[in-house]
């Protein structure tokens, strides 16, 4: 193989092995968290690390921050396709020019963090049952799960009330309600989508211009077919 090829083909196996080390690395933290949440805290308890972070146990239907949107299936399988689409698009840029290392982190960090939540809607209402509080979950309970398979909920934790007030009483429409920021409580795979996606915007918006613009080039085609003859 000519030196030249030989080094495009490592450099695309190396954007492989950092988008596989992301997700797998990603998906462990998420679910060790998940599980450890879900088996020792019960639905809504509260536990205060600091002033401004918490551990709250809450689950949702699988909308990022405990959004509730859409219906269960339709959000369960879109994401099951969204990460199909992003393995597809990862592998179709793997041999581009001038697409930095980071930009593939931050794809990876995105498709890490939906796949994530995918494992609480697809097992987690077969796998936990879902007793009232006090009590906690326990896995594969004797009994049987909450719900059925692709019916879980999925398990958030991660909760920042880093300041709140009242608004004063003159202010119209809102005067004398209550505000919270940063109210929402959500996941490790959130978190990682959200970074994923700030990196995109911030970062890498040039690299993914360059990248969807190549994804249906002759030159990548060309490059897959090359490599797979070799």
């Amino acid at each position: 193989m000519p030196r030249r090829k030989l080094v495009k083909v490592n450099k695309a196996n190396n954007r492989l092995w950092w988008v596989f080390v992301v997700c797998i690395a990603v998906i462990i933290a998420d679910q060790i968290m998940k599980i450890w949440v879900k088996t020792s805290f019960y639905m809504g308890e509260d536990l205060p690390i600091t002033s401004w972070w918490h551990l709250k146990f809450i689950e949702n239907n699988g909308m990022a921050f405990g959004l509730e949107l859409w219906n269960k299936f339709v959000l369960t399988f879109g994401r099951i396709i969204a990460v199909g689409i992003f393995i597809w698009f990862v592998f179709r840029i793997r041999f581009a020019e001038n697409l930095r290392l980071g930009f593939f982190i931050a794809i990876a960090l995105i498709t890490a963090g939906a796949a994530g939540n995918i494992f609480d809607c697809v097992f987690y209402g077969v796998i936990f049952n879902n007793p009232m509080p006090p009590q906690i979950a326990q896995i594969i309970p004797p009994d049987g799960g909450y719900a059925g398979w692709f019916e879980g909920r999925v398990v958030d934790m991660m909760y920042f009330p880093f300041f709140d007030f009242y608004w004063p009483e003159w202010i119209p429409g809102i005067g004398g309600t209550y505000f919270e920021f940063f109210q929402y409580i959500f996941n490790i795979a959130d978190a990682s989508i959200c970074v994923g996606v700030c990196l995109l915007i911030f970062f890498y918006s040039s690299d993914a211009s360059k990248a969807f613009n190549l994804i249906g080039k002759k030159v990548i085609k060309e490059s897959d077919s090359q490599n797979e003859k070799d």
